[in-house]
């Protein structure tokens, strides 16, 4: 099926606050089950960080193997019946100029041409020129930020690199950073920085939102950091020290800037009464939104050099089916009505907009509970 005139460019909804259609539950709602409206695509398996909480660092390589014709991809894409987005990551999706030209704006300009919302998950610290020809197309820059300093970048930025690499190098390719930011915000591109909430940033998250809304961006991201692949290793944050960091930022936080809070460990169907005072506030305060997980929901991930197919960013489950054989609203039912794994937390509570856990926060800090089984407190 070829859905490409579902939306003009012409009628396209701003994101904000009010429409944000990443989140599974306004396709939860508009179907009445759990649909695939979401694609991520990973573009290369190259990048010229190696942050120390990568949650793909072990897939990254120093030479990219193949790529699959992108016209399987595209007809793949055509046969979502119900897609409403795509996300372009790796690596560093434009690590390569030729990637850029030959798979990023190709991309983005079908997307766009079918009233597709896109984006692309960038460190933004290579020439702006790779950045500027997107421009016209791409909904969503999407960026990790989680310094103060050229100090910061280069420790955490680093940490993994099989090479030493020279402080000074780091400082400049922060600076490109947000240099890139300034200059592209100003020229409309929307940026979204993403900040988790982990063991190096959680007393510092108010500092490092001033840094954003000084790069000029729009909306702030915040994530807790969950154990995946290089983060596996890192200090888990407890509970209590992660609402303490979300209470601080927002008491600090810019109100002009969108808050996105996704991932979240706290639930509306929780017996502990601080749980139930962080979800109120989140709820009234102006200009925040808390994104349900799309991960294992309304998403699935497509490797364009393999063409398997991951139902799921974080949990340890192999792909579920293969691009070259496989539609892809195939996979996703496939995983959605029969997989055991989603059976344990696909439960759904409409009157708090709640789409509940992923496997990995169900994993990490709720094992053995039933959601399914739980009722939401109504705050």
């Amino acid at each position: 099926m070829n859905n490409r005139l579902i939306e003009g460019p012409s009628v396209r909804t701003p994101l904000s606050p009010d429409f944000d259609p990443w989140d599974p539950i306004v396709s939860l709602r508009k179907h009445g089950r759990h649909v695939l409206t979401s694609v991520e695509m990973t573009v290369t398996h190259l990048c010229n960080m190696r942050c120390e909480h990568c949650a793909v660092g072990d897939m990254l390589v120093m030479k990219e193997a193949p790529m699959l014709p992108l016209d399987m991809m595209l007809k793949r894409l055509d046969e979502v019946e119900h897609l409403e987005t795509i996300s372009l990551t790796g690596g560093e999706p434009a690590f390569s100029g030729k990637t850029v030209d030959d798979v990023l704006l190709p991309l983005l300009r079908y997307a766009h041409e079918r009233g597709i919302r896109t984006q692309i998950n960038s460190n933004l610290t290579l020439d702006i020129s790779r950045y500027e020809k997107m421009l016209p197309y791409l909904d969503v820059m999407h960026i990790s930020f989680n310094y103060l300093n050229g100090d910061d970048f280069y420790e955490v930025g680093f940490a993994n690199s099989a090479h030493p690499v020279p402080r000074e190098a780091a400082y400049r390719m922060y600076e490109t950073m947000i240099s890139n930011a300034q200059e592209l915000s100003k020229a409309g591109m929307m940026i979204s920085a993403e900040s988790m909430i982990n063991y190096r940033t959680h007393q510092k998250l108010d500092q490092i939102h001033r840094q954003i809304a000084e790069m000029g961006c729009v909306r702030h991201e915040v994530h807790p950091m969950y154990a995946s692949n290089f983060a596996a290793s890192l200090p888990v944050l407890s509970l209590d020290d992660m609402k303490s960091a979300i209470h601080r930022l927002l008491d600090a936080r810019d109100h002009n800037i969108w808050m996105l809070f996704g991932t979240l460990p706290f639930f509306s169907c929780s017996q502990d009464e601080s749980d139930w005072k962080l979800i109120r506030r989140l709820a009234a305060e102006d200009n925040v939104t808390v994104r349900n997980d799309p991960d294992g929901r309304n998403r699935v991930n497509v490797n364009l050099f393999t063409g398997d197919v991951y139902v799921t960013d974080f949990s340890d489950i192999p792909a579920f089916g293969n691009m070259k054989q496989d539609r892809l609203d195939d996979i996703f039912t496939a995983w959605s009505t029969g997989h055991p794994l989603n059976q344990s937390v696909n439960c759904h509570c409409d009157a708090v907009s709640c789409c509940g856990p992923n496997l990995l926060v169900a994993d990490m800090y709720y094992k053995g509970v039933d959601f399914k089984s739980r009722t939401a407190v109504m705050l």
